[in-house]
């Protein structure tokens, strides 16, 4: 296994494959609603799409949780939705709800839509903003949602718990379907080509709900896509990391891990790290995968999940990372004990 470099990016470093001294670690959702000077600015601000396209508070957003804890990794604050947006569907937030898109594909066709990409273009001028802002020991992640989950809200207007209307439309019309995920790669490349172009040092592919296929329909509608997607971004950008996080993907993430071409694997809370350890590729990056809920619990619980995670993953590059995001009620305190198990 390769040594680090010189390279103050420790998270980085680890991504391209060499094993630190110090275990990086950062949080999915880090920039949010648990922190209250996030609260604050969401308050001033008003919506949360308000928020993600005003780029001088997306940009503090993103930094937030940097100031305050120190974490190897920034990630920019937007949302997976902002392709679908910039492909023309409208798109907004119910409070307590959750996201909305209209029209529903399900009932209306690709061609209908109008391409809006002034949304990528805010998003490009908040990377600018962070990266002018970053100390030379962070390392900036931009991401982009993977076309199977974006295709889930387009088709259905907004999250469910099985994705039935979707999958039920991908069997039913899997020409359309097609077509509508090749639309949506053709844009997630033009939207990451973007951020990284705008300063990003790496991205992260979020395939949140991945667990729901079959496993000739994950590799039809998750590993292709994806695969696609990291091979044009590295037609371009080379040595550019890309970490593949496919939720739910369970026994499954072998085939993802050999087909995809991603640089790290993304492991959510679900996984078992021993197995992980022993069925992934060796010299593999790995990135996760505390429990959210552990972390709210504290105690006992936080300590010995961490320290089980560290110890399976000691020999091996590894990011230390949630399963999932954090959850907005978590304790401040929780997150500083864990950065100091993890950091010790």
């Amino acid at each position: 296994m390769p040594d680090a470099t010189d390279s103050q990016k420790i998270l980085l470093e680890t991504l391209h494959g060499r094993k630190t001294s110090q275990t990086p670690v950062w949080l999915m959702r880090q920039a949010g609603r648990y922190l209250p000077e996030y609260r604050e600015l969401r308050a001033q601000k008003g919506g949360f799409l308000e928020l993600c396209y005003d780029a001088k508070a997306a940009a503090e957003v993103t930094i937030q949780p940097i100031k305050r804890f120190d974490f190897d990794g920034a990630i920019l604050f937007s949302d997976i939705l902002i392709v679908p947006h910039g492909m023309g569907q409208k798109l907004w937030f119910e409070v307590g709800e959750g996201p909305r898109l209209s029209p529903r594909l399900v009932d209306a066709a690709l061609s209908s839509l109008e391409a809006a990409p002034e949304h990528f273009e805010a998003i490009y001028n908040t990377v600018r903003q962070v990266a002018a802002q970053l100390d030379d020991k962070t390392t900036f992640m931009g991401f982009a949602g993977s076309p199977w989950t974006i295709a889930t809200y387009m088709i259905h207007g907004q999250g469910s718990k099985d994705q039935a209307v979707t999958r039920r439309y991908a069997y039913k019309d899997e020409a359309a379907f097609s077509e509508l995920i090749n639309a949506i790669i053709e844009n997630t490349v033009t939207y990451l080509l973007g951020q990284i172009d705008a300063g990003v040092d790496a991205i992260q592919l979020f395939d949140s709900w991945a667990g729901t296929l079959s496993p000739a329909q994950f590799e039809k509608w998750v590993i292709a896509p994806n695969a696609e997607i990291i091979a044009r971004i590295k037609a371009v950008h080379p040595d550019l990391p890309v970490i593949g996080f496919p939720k739910g993907a369970g026994a499954k993430l072998v085939a993802y891990a050999q087909e995809t071409g991603a640089d790290a694997i993304g492991l959510d809370e679900t996984v078992d790290p021993v197995w992980a350890h022993k069925n992934l590729p060796a010299d593999l990056p790995l990135q996760g995968n505390l429990d959210p809920l552990a972390l709210i619990a504290g105690g006992d619980a936080l300590e010995k999940s961490a320290r089980h995670i560290l110890q399976v993953f000691e020999d091996r590059p590894h990011i230390f990372n949630l399963g999932h995001g954090i959850l907005p009620d978590t304790p401040i305190e929780h997150v500083e004990k864990l950065l100091t198990l993890v950091r010790q």
